[in-house]
């Protein structure tokens, strides 16, 4: 994409009035159905640093998925920043429709009732964390409980005859409001805003017995959002109701998450509205809807929440060319007074665009500004993403009150940020955070060999439960006993080093996939330097990750092979289709550590932004008093050592805390500064969480900086096969890729069967074990939602209380990935302990009948020990 001054028309006019205000930022659009299977999984820096405000899950101990049990996500959850859990109550039954046992409908209705009021009574013994939950007694009970099918109350739709339904939700919201006085309760929960609802508003409202909050379902598009939200408010006004607060619970289809150039339409809509609303769940719970990859690595949907959540101030009316019209560029923006600065995120076509802000007030901008602009782009569902590209920095003069920026060549999957600030003091242009891209669609390689498939269309406008993909196609024939070859046609501007992701799935339950579980494929350029690559795994067909290696290259025409068999490699098991590489150079401009401005950071504590500092990274500093704090959110493509330097200008002092953990300071005598040289501070693969807190009455923070390991943090690495096994606890060479091709398998069903490893560690302290794993465990589903089941693992430290770890799935036990645990270690050797049990429901002692709570950890490759700091 490039950006400038904007003098010729383009294909549509993006306004962004500055002028006027539409009410104070709400940031709904982050809530979540299913979105998390338990405290780690995603990780708190995950759900923090996506600002996710809601939850709607299971009920505690429900049977509907594994994982994702109401009371044990709740604590977690508040404690990294989230508002409500949205319990759905009808999800303490298997199936969907809902399985509730009964030859009646009043016998049915007496089970569920008895279920309710155990629900409720366990709310009760949470002490504060009870007032963020929000019960949901009836979830689509058009298609449910009071529809037609089988396993309704009556076999007869609310819809036509309400007075069952009715008269359910009566009792219930007698029965938990007198169990708990001060409940909220959501409904109706229906699965679209019906007409029929005003029917049920007034019977609740003759009844005393209106919900709190007022929550449908938009399987939809994201125009349904703005048009139905009014027609409710209207029905309030018409009722003598309300206003009251309103979740969307369900939102999006498969062909929109993890796009952030779709997601921005809905979330443009969402926040419109003042809205809170929950993504819906149509894959695996646990990953905040296919945001997250692994634990704690965000994909370009991630990180377009974390630009949503740190918005500030009032949002301000947007004009689009196509006002609320699905697939055209739609936006949101806001502006705060106080900090000086106005965001906004825009997406959803490509082409080109002229983002004109009006009514730009000299008193907080000046004459000239400074506009920043990034992309976010899309990964795949399953595929981690750095931060966003920087793309360009501009300085533009305010004309009649106006300021103009062309953006041209927007790719559609993407979405955008622009940040304008005020400008004219000095403030050195950044470099792009990358230089040349493009990407190559497998349907136009040519393929050579057996076995080729041209696959799609994918998901469109016209078909959004399938899946996004690069232009709607992709390619097959890479796999087992294939002789295929997928020959791409490339051409560089000039000699260098060039990052390829290939963008690639294989689904973990394909019986060519089994067997080995990640497919091999064999790249090679112009015919040499080859390698074997290993594709992403995923959930079902066409969900997209990307594997990633670098080549070099020298200017003009090259030809990239990916291939089924290799003379010097050997051959493909399993089964791949591709659908794009990407190219990029990292030129010599754009290989230095990854910046992050301060004055674009999340401040707190008093902190504000000064743009007055000539010398400055970007166009300002964030000046912290004592207490006051800058949090950056900065991606490690993976666990271990990184460089990390800390710009101040001035005195001031601080500390720096990384993922919660005391790293260094700043200013000060102590051996652990942090701003004068990089100093070597572990970070965890994806996504970390840097905090910077004055300890002086001033700190004038100008960014951070970011490099790759110099390889001085102390680490150690410990293989599996080298500990003691005890029970049924083994070491196995069924995993072929496996560290060395050994693994421990066998840990849990209790503690004799265990897993004890001797590390060491150079002096005492802080210390991430990181712990290369893998897990297959799948449940049986009852419908379209895969259940992959997370493992856990019981580690003590030198004997003292085990610490509860949960492992997600990894899609295969042949596939490892790598998670980290901090762990206070003492010099010399320490004694690890990994052992695992079937964790029972919330009384302590009944269990899971279907295989949804495992009782065995993960398999256990290897740990490596290395200090935090």
């Amino acid at each position: 994409m490039a950006a400038a001054a904007s003098a010729a028309p383009t294909s549509g006019k993006l306004t962004i009035d500055l002028g006027t205000d539409t009410g104070p930022f709400h940031g709904g659009a982050s809530g979540t159905l299913y979105g998390l299977y338990g405290d780690g999984v995603p990780s708190r820096n995950a759900v923090e640093g996506m600002y996710v405000r809601t939850v709607s899950t299971k009920a505690q101990d429900g049977t509907q998925h594994p994982g994702a049990d109401a009371l044990e996500i709740l604590r977690p959850f508040v404690e990294a920043g989230g508002q409500d859990v949205y319990v759905y109550m009808t999800d303490i039954y298997r199936g969907f429709p809902y399985e509730w046992p009964g030859a009646t409908g009043a016998e049915r209705l007496a089970d569920f009732t008895a279920r309710v009021r155990r629900q409720v009574e366990q709310v009760l013994t949470l002490g504060a964390y009870k007032s963020h939950v929000v019960y949901v007694p009836f979830n689509e009970p058009e298609g449910n409980m009071f529809g037609t099918g089988e396993w309704s109350y009556d076999q007869i739709s609310w819809r036509t005859e309400p007075g069952h339904y009715f008269t359910a939700w009566r009792h219930l919201y007698r029965l938990i409001k007198e169990l708990d006085p001060g409940a909220r309760i959501a409904g109706p929960n229906t699965c679209i805003l019906y007409d029929e609802v005003k029917s049920f508003l007034e019977f609740a409202k003759a009844e005393d017995a209106l919900p709190d909050v007022i929550t449908w379902h938009e399987l939809s598009s994201p125009d349904e959002i703005r048009t139905n939200v009014a027609k409710y408010r209207a029905l309030e006004r018409e009722l003598g109701i309300g206003p009251l607060p309103v979740n969307i619970n369900e939102y999006a289809h498969n062909y929109h998450l993890s796009v952030p150039g779709q997601m921005i339409q809905w979330i443009a809509a969402i926040e419109e509205s003042k809205v809170d609303a929950d993504m819906a769940y149509w894959n695996i719970d646990g990953n905040l809807n296919d945001s997250v990859v692994e634990a704690n690595k965000g994909n370009g949907q991630w990180w377009l929440f974390n630009a949503y959540g740190q918005f500030t101030g009032n949002t301000v009316r947007v004009t689009a060319p196509h006002p609320n019209v699905q697939y055209t560029l739609q936006a949101v923006a806001a502006l705060d007074r106080g900090k000086r600065q106005a965001r906004v995120l825009l997406g959803g076509t490509g082409g080109s665009v002229d983002a004109v802000f009006e009514h730009v007030d000299p008193e907080v901008f000046g004459t000239t500004v400074h506009l920043r602009i990034l992309e976010i782009p899309w990964t795949g569902q399953v595929g981690a993403s750095a931060e966003p590209l920087r793309l360009a920095d501009h300085q533009l003069p305010v004309v009649d009150g106006k300021v103009t920026l062309r953006l041209t060549e927007l790719e559609e999957m993407s979405a955008y940020q622009v940040i304008l600030s005020p400008g004219g003091e000095g403030a050195v242009a950044l470099p792009p955070s990358v230089g040349w891209r493009r990407s190559y669609q497998a349907e136009d390689a040519a393929y050579i060999g057996d076995g080729h498939s041209l696959n799609g269309p994918e998901g469109s406008p016209s078909d959004v439960d399938r899946f996004a993909t690069s232009t709607g196609y992709h390619v097959g024939g890479l796999r087992t006993g294939s002789d295929g070859v997928l020959a791409f046609s490339v051409e560089v501007p000039q000699d260098g080093t060039y990052d390829v992701s290939v963008f690639a799935n294989s689904y973990n339950l394909a019986d060519a996939v089994r067997e080995q579980g990640p497919t091999n494929v064999f790249l090679r350029v112009d015919g040499r330097h080859p390698q074997e690559l290993r594709l992403p795994l995923g959930y079902k067909w066409a969900v997209w990750g990307h594997t990633d290696t670098r080549v070099e290259l020298t200017a003009g025409a090259h030809t990239i092979t990916l291939a089924a068999m290799d003379p010097d490699l050997g051959a493909t098991r399993g089964d791949a289709v591709v659908d794009k590489i990407d190219l990029a150079l990292r030129g010599d401009q754009v290989t230095g550590p990854a910046l992050y401005d301060a004055e674009f950071a999340a401040l707190g504590g008093g902190a504000r932004v000064d743009y007055a500092q000539r010398g400055a990274s970007g166009p300002g500093v964030a000046v912290l008093p004592r207490g006051g704090t800058a949090t950056f959110w900065v991606h490690a493509v993976g666990d271990g050592e990184a460089a990390v330097t800390v710009d101040r200008i001035g005195p001031g002092e601080g500390v720096v805390t990384i993922n919660g953990e005391d790293v260094g300071i700043i200013g000060g005598d102590d051996m652990r500064i942090v701003e004068r040289s990089p100093a070597p501070l572990f970070l965890t693969s994806g996504i970390n969480k840097v905090t910077v807190t004055a300890t002086s009455d001033q700190l004038v923070l100008d960014r951070l900086q970011v490099g790759p390991s110099r390889g001085l943090l102390p680490t150690s690495t410990h293989p599996g096969e080298e500990g003691t096994t005890t029970g049924s606890a083994r070491v196995t060479g069924a995993h072929t890729f496996a560290t060395g091709g050994k693994a421990v398998d066998g840990i849990g069903g209790g503690p004799a069967n265990a897993l004890t490893l001797t590390v060491t560690a150079q002096r005492a302290g802080r210390h991430a074990l990181t712990i290369r794993y893998s897990n297959g465990e799948q449940a049986p589903a009852t419908h379209y939602n895969p259940d992959p089941v997370c493992r856990h693992a019981d580690i003590a430290v030198n004997g003292a209380a085990p610490r509860r770890v949960l492992f997600p799935t990894t899609f295969h036990f042949n596939n490892f990935h790598d998670l980290s645990v901090p762990v206070t270690l003492e010099q010399g050797a320490n004694t690890l302990t990994f052992t695992a049990d079937e964790l029972p429901d919330h009384d302590g002692h009944s269990r899971n009948q279907y295989g949804q709570r495992s009782a065995y950890a993960p398999v256990i490759d290897q740990v490596t020990v290395t200090a935090l700091a």
